[in-house]
């Protein structure tokens, strides 16, 4: 089967796809965004996006991802919606194996962010949807003046337990920690808002109900005692997986992001990483579209210089 031909093919239409997109087709690369699913990513969870420069007043994430995508394709990019099945690289192309056909590039950017930690405890995939939920802006709306619970103690559990503070005076926060690990600004907040209760030093050993979920069962993490909680809506933020598995041959760190050098290169020529997929000490969507700029301005002059070389159209 022959395969689609492009300079610049990206993996992941988040802030960092998409960011790669716009530059790269902005400067004159045939650049392809592929996605399994909507764009957006992790963006799309942000009720209320305040703290990103030069967006004031506050968008949604929603309406953020909207205005990044319709950038991106009024400069030339296209996207499209499918499933990577693999990579390969032959001589200097790479080739991508998609449930829509087989497309190659000269150049390939791995933008394919992270997914959500499980808890791994009782009941959680049992509730799945029945009153356990990874996204409060998505399901909120259901727990409307009732007992909810939100596990996590970083930027984005505190974030939404505020958000669900507005629709229900009974939030509890549920960290393993004796302190949050969330921003100062953040985390400031969650402690002048009435409607959420902190639970420091716990965790959830199970997730208890019968049709829907209706309690949590906590230990303490130093003495064990447990205590059962009322329980209508549980929302999980433990922190996040990245998705490398189409790239299994790049290193990674101790949390399994791919390191990359400055330029987002890894030791593959041709081949970059952007976003919340890469090793970094900061993840934000600023950090993700600065990534994902530097991605494709260098993939920009490496493509250039490969087709000088083979004689291809610039």
């Amino acid at each position: 089967m022959d395969s689609q031909l492009y300079d610049f093919i990206i993996i992941g239409a988040g802030v960092a796809g998409l960011t790669a997109g716009q530059y790269g087709a902005r400067s004159g690369l045939r650049t392809l965004i592929l996605d399994l699913s909507t764009s957006g990513g992790q963006a799309l969870h942000i009720t209320i996006l305040e703290n990103y420069p030069g967006i004031f007043p506050a968008v949604s994430g929603t309406v953020f991802i909207k205005d990044m995508e319709q950038q991106a394709l009024s400069f030339g990019a296209e996207l499209k919606q499918t499933t990577v099945l693999s990579i390969d690289k032959i001589g200097q192309t790479f080739i991508l194996k998609t449930s829509s056909g087989i497309f190659s590039s000269y150049g390939l950017l791995i933008a394919t962010g992270a997914a959500h930690k499980f808890l791994g405890v009782p009941g959680e995939k049992e509730f799945s949807g029945r009153g356990v939920s990874y996204c409060a802006s998505c399901d909120g709306p259901f727990f409307r003046e009732k007992n909810i619970i939100v596990v996590g103690g970083g930027d984005s559990a505190c974030d939404e337990a505020v958000y669900l503070s507005v629709l229900s005076p009974h939030v509890t926060l549920i960290h393993r920690r004796e302190q949050l690990r969330a921003q100062h600004a953040v985390a400031e907040k969650l402690f002048s808002n009435r409607n959420i209760r902190i639970r420091y030093n716990s965790v959830i050993k199970e997730i208890r109900g019968k049709e829907r979920a209706e309690s949590v069962l906590l230990a303490d993490v130093h003495t064990g005692m447990e205590t059962e909680l009322p329980a209508d809506g549980i929302f999980i933020f433990t922190g996040m997986i990245p998705r490398t598995e189409l790239v299994p041959m790049l290193p990674v760190d101790e949390g399994g992001y791919i390191k990359t050098g400055d330029k987002m290169e890894t030791h593959i020529p041709g081949l970059y990483c952007a976003g919340d997929v890469r090793s970094k000490p900061f993840r934000q969507l600023i950090t993700a579209a600065s990534d994902g700029a530097v991605a494709a301005h260098q993939a920009e002059k490496y493509i250039c210089s490969i087709k000088q070389t083979t004689g291809a159209s610039l």
